[in-house]
């Protein structure tokens, strides 16, 4: 198949990353990828640690380049979700940058260097990329309901179909600089924020930490596009009354993306009253990558993902996962289905689990329910399991969370959740039966616990306590039966 990043050779001298005032052009992330590259040459997986940095986006490229799947990994992992990730990818080395520290779970792993520095010399010779789509491209865990995080193999053809339909979709070219402050571990900030703007031979400014001040900056600076999650527009939206120059800055935006959770409409309505830009959503998966959008030259629509990626076929599927949804009725209700070259290849090393997740011809079972407008928009409505929560842009597992809570003493049962929330979109609520009720952990205790066994993103945000919780005939925890709190 063609290169993933033709502009390494094409173009140069072109910008391609900005990382505070550390920036790369393309000739200069050739020349710093391509002998990465060749050292990673034979492996099969590599891990990179991935902090919001010039390095962690030089080792992705190299990755890419070798042919080798990168395994970004959450630096705020705690040891029990960094060992199991070791364990599951057994990834051949661990890329970082030099003087990180790096936790004891990749202490058995060969460490690499990522080597930033570029001396004057004759352009970069690239390697020759796979020629299979299928090759493996990125490994990229993602939380289950129930259980440690699955590792879904994402295949090089997966990248390129989805960045080229978000090409089509949002109109996307060279001309276009990004901004953003996302995590580079998963989907959004790293296939989509990262290797997105360099597929198209564009750049991208990543703002090390979201902030609405750099969110200014680097729009009143002549960046063309932002994305975010919708915690960061709800605060977007928080500041605008009192921040003329971010609304100057957003109003020159050529395209606001979110994505990850849904926008209360609430938020798109005061950015739009503010700015007079309308906020784009899309719906993807780590297993799928992107699904949907809402076209840059379509109807926005508050409250849709828009409509289907060129390429990407969806369907609404009744109960029983196999019967397809009558379509051109708003009012009817099923799972989302999609098949298409967007898909992973497996979870890594569950051949159950992977089976388990696809319909007959193909079609993958998202979990998520929607309904769909005649006109082909998508609105979704929620999970088809309730153990799924999204938060500040992250999706959370509530069995990982429960069996952490579980490892703690002074824990009896518990049951995890997510609440509405208006900053988090969701926030992780628990109910605990505590092993001594004249003496319970407190919440705060609670947290940190979690927090340093999982990821501090995934700690409860709300602790309740009850004597008992409810459950049906066979044991199992009625989480429906628990109230929003």
């Amino acid at each position: 198949m063609p290169r993933l990043l033709p502009a390494l050779a094409d173009t140069p001298d072109r910008p391609a990353l900005r990382f505070g005032d550390r920036a790369l052009t393309y000739g200069e992330l050739a020349s710093a990828a391509a002998p990465l590259a060749s050292r990673l040459d034979g492996s099969a997986r590599v891990a990179v640690w991935a902090t919001p940095t010039l390095e962690t986006a030089v080792g992705v490229v190299a990755a890419l380049l070798a042919g080798v799947a990168a395994v970004p990994v959450n630096p705020k992992s705690g040891d029990s979700e960094l060992g199991h990730i070791v364990a599951d990818s057994a990834p051949d080395a661990v890329l970082a940058a030099p003087g990180t520290e790096l936790p004891p779970a990749l202490a058995a792993l060969a460490r690499i260097d990522i080597d930033v520095r570029v001396d004057p010399g004759p352009p970069a010779v690239l390697p020759v990329e796979p020629d299979d789509p299928d090759t493996p491209a990125f490994v990229v865990y993602t939380s289950g309901t129930t259980g440690p995080p699955k590792g879904a193999v994402l295949p090089r053809r997966a990248v390129s179909s989805t960045l080229d339909a978000l090409r089509d979709a949002w109109q996307w070219t060279d001309r276009d600089t990004l901004v953003h402050g996302l995590p580079l571990f998963h989907v959004h900030g790293l296939i989509l924020g990262i290797i997105g703007p360099l597929r198209r031979g564009g750049s991208v400014r990543h703002l090390g930490r979201f902030d609405t001040d750099g969110v200014t900056r680097e729009l009143a600076s002549g960046a063309t596009m932002l994305f975010g999650v919708p915690t960061m527009y709800h605060r977007i939206a928080e500041a605008l009354p009192t921040d003329p120059a971010l609304a100057k800055a957003l109003s020159s935006a050529r395209l606001l993306v979110s994505g990850s959770a849904a926008l209360p409409v609430h938020d798109h309505e005061r950015i739009t009253a503010a700015t007079g830009q309308r906020v784009v959503e899309r719906y993807g998966m780590t297993e799928t990558l992107m699904n949907t959008s809402v076209r840059a030259d379509g109807d926005p629509r508050p409250g849709t993902v828009g409509v289907p990626l060129p390429g990407v076929e969806l369907r609404l599927a009744e109960d029983d996962g196999t019967t397809e949804v009558p379509s051109g009725d708003p009012e009817a209700v099923g799972e989302i289905q999609v098949r298409g070259p967007n898909l992973f290849l497996e979870y890594l090393n569950r051949p159950d689990a992977t089976a388990g997740a696809f319909a007959p011809g193909g079609w993958f079972r998202t979990g998520d329910m929607a309904v769909r407008d005649p006109d082909g928009y998508v609105r979704i409505i929620g999970r088809k399991a309730t153990d799924l929560i999204k938060s500040g842009g992250y999706k959370i597992g509530a069995g990982e969370i429960e069996n952490a809570l579980l490892e703690h003493p002074g824990v009896k049962e518990a049951a995890v959740k997510g609440a509405p929330d208006t900053d988090l979109g969701e926030r992780v609520v628990a109910w605990i039966v505590p092993a001594d009720a004249q003496n319970p952990p407190g919440a705060e205790e609670l947290a940190d616990h979690v927090a340093g066994r999982l990821s501090p993103h995934k700690r409860p945000r709300t602790v309740h306590y009850l004597d008992a919780l409810p459950r049906n005939d066979m044991g199992k925890i009625l989480k429906r039966s628990l109230p929003d709190g």
